[in-house]
């Protein structure tokens, strides 16, 4: 193996620096822009398993399960999870229902499908969408996780979200063990830069998702103008724009920077990138481990849009 696994926090539990994201393998075209047809889906989970990616990352609503389905086929068709790969998923609301007992049934479809009991680490996921007050009163959904920890039915809970605001209040409650965030500590976007550093101080694991902003830092034509699930400003294109043309001066591509760039960053255990060709199985881990130069980064640093710029701008102030 090219690389060490790292601790998760106080969990206990080890990871790959890098982490099959499983949103792709549910086949998401809305959101990726492209199909995975299910045995495609099935072969790519067996191809991780033999590789250098120890760490699977997938939710109950993406696809409407689907993509834990194939990920659990794919598992059951390998003969099981090895003993050091870490299968992650998050409980999701159904509709406007994220109740207690909507978690319960959430966390026993994310059982069966993978077929993995108990689940070692399962987040509260985009609670950014629900009202706090609900979300936290006694029976809710946070207690319905904190129970499934205390009973064994999961290892550890975490914390998935976007708006880093929100997810700051979820955080002081004190009883996730891991935070991800995603589009918001990237090489355009450093919303979270307050909400890691409190979580640094809480003791609480931190791990990056969609360091490629959607696709946009990994489009080498330059035609794409969403990032991180709406229309970028024009500041933040220009400033893509830019760090392409950086990366090609340096002899690299800004999707492997992208990645580096959180891979680098000792605060996250992993960084999850989704995954749907087995040919970007090898390209991911030699994009997570190049050795770029520090004047390199120090080029990009200068080209990073203004924070007003950033999904979460008020955070910056």
């Amino acid at each position: 193996m090219r690389w060490s696994l790292n601790p998760l926090g106080s969990t206990g539990l080890a990871v790959s620096p890098i982490t099959l994201g499983g949103g792709p393998l549910g086949s998401m075209p809305e959101n990726f822009g492209y199909e995975v047809t299910e045995d495609a889906a099935v072969a790519l989970v067996k191809t991780v398993l033999d590789s250098d990616i120890r760490t699977i990352d997938t939710s109950n609503g993406y696809s409407g399960g689907e993509s834990e389905r194939r990920i659990g086929r794919g598992i059951t068709e390998y003969g099981g999870v090895p003993d050091d790969v870490l299968v992650i998923t998050k409980v999701d609301a159904a509709g406007s229902d994220y109740s207690g007992e909507r978690v319960r049934r959430s966390l026993a479809e994310s059982s069966e499908r993978l077929g993995v009991a108990p689940l070692p680490l399962v987040h509260l996921h985009d609670p950014e969408f629900h009202d706090f007050a609900e979300m936290t009163k006694p029976g809710g959904a946070v207690d319905a996780l904190v129970d499934a920890r205390a009973s064994g039915d999961i290892g550890h809970i975490g914390l998935a979200g976007g708006d880093v605001h929100e997810l700051a209040r979820y955080l002081e409650l004190g009883v996730f063990e891991v935070l991800l965030v995603h589009n918001r500590w990237t090489l355009v976007d450093r919303s979270a830069g307050p909400l890691l550093d409190r979580a640094r101080e809480l003791g609480v694991a931190t791990v990056n998702a969609a360091v490629l902003g959607g696709g946009i830092l990994a489009d080498m034509t330059g035609t794409r103008t969403d990032y991180g699930y709406r229309s970028a400003p024009p500041e933040t294109l220009r400033g893509i724009s830019a760090m392409r043309d950086a990366c090609r001066r340096w002899d690299t591509d800004l999707a492997t920077a992208a990645i580096r760039f959180s891979t680098r960053d000792p605060r996250f255990a992993t960084t999850i990138v989704g995954i749907s060709k087995p040919a970007r199985i090898e390209t991911t881990i030699q994009a997570a481990t190049a050795d770029l130069p520090e004047a390199f980064w120090d080029e990009l640093e200068a080209l990073l849009p203004a924070p007003e710029h950033w999904l979460d701008a008020a955070s910056a102030r």
